[in-house]
């Protein structure tokens, strides 16, 4: 099993990253790969077990179904139903935390999920830059932040 972990610090109040990251249909507002993102049945995006259907830049299709979405604890996790990358079994999940010195956010991300023999590394470096160092970027640019 494949472990991805990564963790960032923004120069934001945690409410207002939360604002942006608890709708689990807006990715494609902000992350660069995703091209569109639609929640399946009409659902809520903030619904627990409702499914977003999205496109990547390169036309590839996937599913993703929210499993848990906390606003006390300003978290929420996912699993993959559909993809064309081998990541199987794969559960993540994110979290966001205050930090009091300086009114910033803490951003971790996590996953767990299995891969084709001969292929952790790939995936795993696939999903730890392109996916999650992505997104801590892309959210800085579409907040318009600084680097901590």
């Amino acid at each position: 099993m494949v472990k991805v972990v990564k963790s960032t610090v923004l120069k934001a109040p945690v409410e207002a990253v939360w604002e942006v990251l608890r709708d689990f249909n807006g990715h494609d507002v902000w992350h660069p790969i995703v091209a569109d993102s639609v929640v399946d049945k009409g659902w809520p995006s903030d619904r627990v077990g409702c499914v977003r259907r999205f496109h990547l830049q390169d036309g590839s299709e996937l599913r993703e179904q929210l499993l848990t979405l906390s606003d006390a604890d300003m978290a929420f996790s996912y699993c993959l139903l559909e993809t064309p990358v081998p990541l199987l079994n794969y559960v993540a999940h994110v979290r966001l935390a205050p930090v009091t010195d300086g009114d910033m956010t803490f951003w971790h991300w996590e996953s767990r999920f299995d891969t084709p023999p001969g292929r952790e590394r790939e995936l795993h470096d696939m999903v730890a830059e392109n996916v999650y160092q992505g997104g801590f970027d892309a959210i800085r640019a579409h907040m318009r932040l600084e680097e901590a």
